[in-house]
C-alpha cells in the first residue's frame, strides 16, 4: 500500500480518559476514497477513536495525519456523524439549521452565509431525501430522517473524510441503503468514508477495507484476509457469531468492560 496516496495516516496512537486508555498504540493507513468499516465489540473503543479523529479527544501518543499533515491543519476536512443518541434532539433548531452548521466554518461567526451556503444546503437536503422537511423541528423527525439530516450536515460541509458513527443503528432500511448509496457517491469523488457498524457481513460485502479493533489494532485490510477466524477470536473473545434475518452480527455474551464516555 506504500506506493497509494494515502488520506489518513494513524502512526502509534493512543487514546483514553484521564488514567484509563481505551486505545493502545493503534497504527494504520487509509488509501483515499476508500470505504472503510470499523469493526469491534461494545466498549473496543470505535467511538473513542472517531473523536480523535476529529479533534475531539487528545491522543496521550502517537500522531494523525491527513495529507501528510497533523490532523487539525485542514479546515473543516473531516465531517462526523456521532451516535443518535449522543445528540440532543431537544434543542429547537429547524433541519435546515442543521444542515447548514455544516457551512460554519466557511461562513465564519457573524456572517451570513453567502449564495454557494445555501445551495450547498438545498443540494445536501435534497441528496438525503429530505428536502421537504427543512422547516420541520430537528426533534420532531424519526429516527431515520434524523440520521438523513446529519448526513445532510456532513455533505454541506464539503469534507475530505466522513467519519459516521454506528450509521445503520434503529434505522429503517430506506436509511441504509441511501446511506449506502452515498457511499458509493463519495468514493467517485474521493472522499474516505470510515463508518463503524455491528453488521459484520455489511462490512465484507460493502466496504473495501476493515479496521477490527479491540482497544488494540487486531487487523486491518481487505474483508477477506481481516475476518479470519483467528482475528475474530481475539476480537470478540467468547462472544458468538449468530444469524439474524440472513445477517451475521456478534451476540456479545461476554463483553469487554464499556468504553467510557
Amino acid at each position: 500500500m506504500s506506493h497509494i496516496p494515502h488520506r489518513l495516516e494513524v502512526q502509534n496512537i493512543s487514546i483514553g480518559y484521564g488514567e484509563k486508555v481505551i486505545l493502545n498504540d493503534l497504527s494504520f493507513q487509509i488509501p483515499h476514497g476508500s470505504r472503510v468499516a470499523v469493526v469491534g465489540p461494545n466498549g473496543a473503543g470505535k467511538s473513542t477513536l472517531f473523536k480523535a479523529l476529529v479533534g475531539l479527544l487528545p491522543l496521550q501518543g502517537g500522531q494523525i495525519f491527513i495529507h501528510g499533515e497533523p490532523l487539525g491543519s485542514h479546515q473543516d476536512c473531516v465531517a462526523y456523524v456521532p451516535q443518535r443518541e449522543e445528540v440532543d434532539w431537544r434543542f429547537p433548531v429547524t433541519v435546515e439549521d442543521v444542515v447548514m452548521m455544516g457551512r460554519f466554518s466557511q461562513i465564519g461567526w457573524l456572517k451570513r452565509a453567502s449564495s454557494y451556503d445555501k445551495q450547498r444546503v438545498q443540494t445536501s437536503l435534497s441528496q438525503m431525501g429530505i428536502a421537504d422537511l427543512a422547516q420541520r423541528s430537528i426533534g420532531q423527525l424519526s429516527g431515520g430522517q434524523q440520521q438523513r439530516a446529519f448526513l445532510a450536515r456532513a455533505l454541506a460541509q464539503e469534507p475530505h473524510i466522513l467519519l459516521m458513527d454506528e450509521p445503520f443503528t434503529g434505522v429503517d432500511v430506506t436509511t441504509q441503503e441511501m446511506t449506502l448509496k452515498l457511499l458509493e457517491h463519495l468514493q467517485e469523488h474521493e472522499v474516505t468514508a470510515i463508518v463503524s457498524t455491528h453488521d459484520l457481513n455489511l462490512a465484507s460485502s460493502r466496504f473495501d477495507y476493515v479496521l477490527l479493533i479491540n482497544h488494540r489494532l487486531i487487523a486491518f485490510g481487505k474483508p477477506q484476509d481481516v475476518f479470519a477466524k483467528e482475528n475474530l477470536a481475539q476480537a470478540f473473545g467468547n462472544s458468538l457469531l449468530v444469524m439474524e434475518n440472513g445477517v451475521m452480527l456478534v451476540d456479545e455474551c461476554c463483553p469487554p468492560e464499556s468504553e467510557a464516555k
